[in-house]
């Protein structure tokens, strides 16, 4: 494999500074999911612990560094669970986290990120917009800006469940990634092609935020202009170029799937598997209702990646029906 930026001993590294909590997560067959869907279904949950996603994986290796050189201060923009991570992990170490966010992020990810003791800043604008006046305030404040996926530290966080999937003893074929920034799917994409280059890496976004996965296809950076997604939280519209490199070399698929096919994969894994996702970690699940030929047969992980979810909108996406049947 030709190399990305990740590598594998940095990455068995992380797992002695991540707090445990965030480690070894559940990782399960759902037979309860398997007639629906067609193939042999498996849950890697990163949901259980106490950011509900997987970003404090990143974020303790971040901060871990942050408290061992001294330095007393990190910025972020974020679309609510890398400010959450990013809070939990910076407190635990004393340091004073600002988070940038849209004030159109989900409620509940905003308040989250307060009760962490984070300082909060709201932009008008969507993530982007966020990630422009983090970058001003690190350059006027003279403080670290923490860039997800840019920084190595997220997506080798991130490959730490890559290394719990290739430790396993579950046989699995493929895994189904949620694409937005790209630290999940190269951190997780990087350890599967060094380790097990035979299970197929297949990356999925949202046709309403597709900026990553066109660039993908084409092999350069394509943006656009908006996003129109539920799943706020891949809802990105400027991939990295170094990321995009790295996601090049690890992906053997990205995949685009619809919004009802989203909110159908939300309400499949609170109906059959007991779950509350946000719409992002559904997104494997989508892939699946939309082409159930391709999966047929198959054995697949799907990264359930988070459950920071506004409680209205979930009502409203999954219905008061599957509400009282689970």
């Amino acid at each position: 494999m030709q190399e990305t930026r990740l590598d594998t001993a940095r990455i068995r590294a992380a797992r002695r500074v991540i707090d445990p909590v965030f480690l070894d997560t559940p990782l399960y067959r759902c037979e309860a999911l398997e007639p629906g869907l067609g193939c042999a279904v498996s849950i890697k949950l990163e949901t259980a612990n106490p950011v509900r996603s997987f970003k404090a994986r990143g974020t303790e290796v971040i901060a871990s560094k942050l408290a061992a050189n001294g330095s007393r201060a990190a910025v972020c923009a974020s679309a609510g669970n890398l400010g959450q991570a990013l809070a939990w992990s910076g407190r635990g170490r004393g340091l004073d986290i600002t988070v940038v966010a849209s004030r159109f992020a989900t409620r509940a990810k905003l308040d989250r990120i307060r009760a962490l003791g984070a300082g909060l800043e709201l932009v008008d604008g969507d993530h982007e917009t966020a990630r422009e006046r983090a970058a001003a305030i690190a350059r006027h404040d003279g403080i670290r800006l923490v860039e997800d996926s840019l920084d190595i530290e997220t997506c080798e966080g991130a490959a730490t469940m890559g290394l719990e999937l290739v430790d396993t003893a579950a046989s699995f074929d493929t895994v189904l990634i949620a694409l937005g920034g790209g630290a999940l799917a190269t951190g997780v994409g990087h350890v599967m092609k060094a380790a097990a280059p035979e299970i197929e890496v297949i990356c999925v976004q949202p046709q309403g935020a597709p900026a990553l996965t066109h660039s993908w296809r084409r092999r350069r950076v394509v943006t656009t202009d908006s996003t129109d997604t539920i799943a706020d939280g891949v809802a990105g519209r400027r991939p990295i170029p170094a990321v995009l490199d790295d996601l090049l070399l690890v992906a053997d698929d990205a995949v685009l799937v619809q919004e009802a096919s989203i909110i159908a994969g939300m309400r499949t894994l609170l109906e059959h598997a007991g779950l509350v996702v946000e719409p992002s970690a559904a997104l494997g699940i989508a892939a699946i209702l939309e082409d159930r030929d391709r999966f047929a047969g198959r054995h697949v992980v799907t990264i359930v990646c988070g459950s920071n979810v506004d409680v209205d909108a979930y009502h409203h996406w999954v219905g008061a029906a599957s509400l009282r049947q689970s």
